[in-house]
């Protein structure tokens, strides 16, 4: 992309919440502001929800799905509108791009060129999930006059509750397949990254979703977030955030027995054996961790190298990572945007300072400036690391890695292995034998062989252990967000009684 196609900051609009096909304020008239990280300016007002406002959006997502035409409509013509969803998500791409590097600090170009042809894909796949959904299917009992019929239908009202680090991605990956499947939803975005969701809201509109299908509520996750859970219309919870958030979500689903996804924290760990091409697996680990400033849940936020090449990778990992180009998102030449917010700034700066007390600095451990403002935090690296320290064990969110030593296979599993998490992992070797042998017994949820932050909308995607359960992409999408009803057809002599 040429430097002249990179658009300049503008002016966003206030947000307003959108229910039941409408936009309009908050009950009380609040609103909360969003700041761009790059310049630590106001970007725009938006409506700050009330419990109240929570529960009318469920209302309407319940109105739409017990009378409206949305779970009735023929698959093909759901399809039909997932379709004109992502064909005007491919039109409205700068805008959201811009957005989304004002809003969080992604980088214009890696959000163009990967994550909005990836969120278009989403309700491409799904749409085309749903033109070949079947509305169920006979099969013989041992009786010869009665058949079984079994259906997949919608849960209901689905409440999608998404984090601030990509607020675009993490909701097209619960909407595209909740409304696919003819489920209705009340999307509750980040606090501090709304504004995607807005544009995806007026999307949801000018494509033709009926009234009240889509519903979004911006503001506050405590209120927002705990009215949604606890109201019994809800059917089901889709979350992406912390394992602390989601173990509450699920303590409180537990009274109306909801359906769950939780997507939760992660400290994946990215191994690094001698045999392995060293240029290529630093590049592997730079962006591993160091993408969309380490505000990842899938980072490889764990480096174990291979003591042969250990030297080797902390030395040209560290030169990468001094190297490498802090700026404005917007600016072509920007590799490591802004801390997406204050709040998570000062959180990622304490792990750093922990950082150097217990292990070696070798990159970065400072911060930055772009103009005299911003909340830029360096690539971090830390050597001679162990897996017992607090940079090792807990989920910074940050771009900052510990390097930690391993001698063999069994020792590599092992630390890999000793952790809470499991979202993600990956190996670099050049013996693809011993590559798949060690990923049967990586615990995570993905593996990735040579390569990091590889997704594509048809491959499932979760964790393992405290990173969560379900999935989202793939078909296996589809079945946390159905459920199977069994009808049994006597088509002989009526039947008095059971055998």
């Amino acid at each position: 992309m040429a430097e002249q196609d990179f658009p300049r900051r503008k002016a966003i609009p206030a947000g307003q919440l959108l229910i039941d096909g409408r936009w309009r304020d908050a009950a009380s008239g609040e609103t909360s502001t969003t700041f761009d990280p790059t310049t630590e300016e106001p970007i725009a007002d938006v409506a700050k929800a009330t419990a109240s406002d929570a529960s009318d959006a469920v209302a309407a997502a319940q109105r739409a799905f017990e009378a409206g035409p949305w779970a009735r409509m023929h698959h093909e013509e759901r399809a039909r509108i997932l379709f004109r969803i992502a064909d005007l998500m491919d039109e409205r791409a700068e805008d959201f791009a811009v957005r989304e590097a004002m809003d969080m600090g992604m980088p214009y170009r890696d959000f163009r060129d990967i994550i909005m042809p990836h969120c278009a894909g989403l309700f491409r796949f799904h749409g085309g999930l749903a033109m070949s959904a079947l509305d169920g299917a006979y099969r013989t009992s041992y009786e010869s006059n009665v058949r079984i019929l079994t259906r997949r239908e919608p849960l209901g009202v689905v409440a999608a509750i998404t984090p601030f680090n990509f607020p675009l991605a993490l909701s097209c990956s619960k909407i595209a397949p909740a409304l696919a499947a003819g489920n209705t939803i009340v999307h509750k975005p980040a606090t501090d990254t709304p504004l995607t969701a807005l544009a995806l809201a007026q999307v949801m509109l000018d494509a033709g979703v009926p009234d009240g299908v889509y519903n979004l509520v911006t503001g506050p996750g405590g209120t927002i977030g705990d009215a949604l859970i606890g109201d019994p219309r809800v059917d089901k919870i889709a979350f992406t955030g912390s394992t602390s958030v989601g173990q509450g979500i699920m303590r409180g689903g537990a009274a109306t027995m909801k359906h769950l996804t939780m997507e939760l924290g992660g400290k994946s760990p990215n191994i690094i054996f001698a045999d392995v091409d060293i240029d290529a697996a630093v590049q592997a680990a730079f962006w591993g961790i160091f993408w969309n400033k380490g505000e990842v849940c899938v980072a490889g936020s764990r480096l174990l190298v291979e003591r042969a090449c250990y030297a080797e990778v902390v030395e040209k990992l560290s030169a990468m990572a001094t190297s490498a180009t802090l700026g404005d998102p917007l600016d072509p030449a920007t590799m490591i945007g802004p801390i997406a917010s204050r709040g998570e700034y000062e959180k990622v700066l304490a792990y750093v300072a922990d950082g150097k007390i217990t292990a070696r600095l070798t990159a970065g451990g400072g911060t930055r400036q772009v103009d005299g403002r911003g909340l830029f935090i360096e690539p971090t690296v830390f050597a001679d690391a162990t897996n017992d320290l607090k940079i090792s064990r807990e989920e910074i969110f940050g771009p900052v890695i510990p390097v930690i030593p391993f001698e063999g296979e069994d020792e590599a599993i092992r630390l890999a292995n000793d952790t809470s998490y499991g979202l993600a992992s990956g190996i670099q070797t050049g013996d693809l034998g011993r590559a798949l042998r060690l990923a049967d017994r990586i615990k995570a949820g993905t593996v990735w062989l040579n390569c990091w932050h590889k997704y594509h909308p048809n491959a499932p995607f979760g964790g393992f252990k405290m990173s969560g359960y379900g999935r989202e992409q793939g078909r296996e999408a589809w079945e946390s967000y159905t459920q199977y009803k069994t009808i049994w057809a006597n088509l002989g002599e009526p039947v008095s009684a059971v055998r």
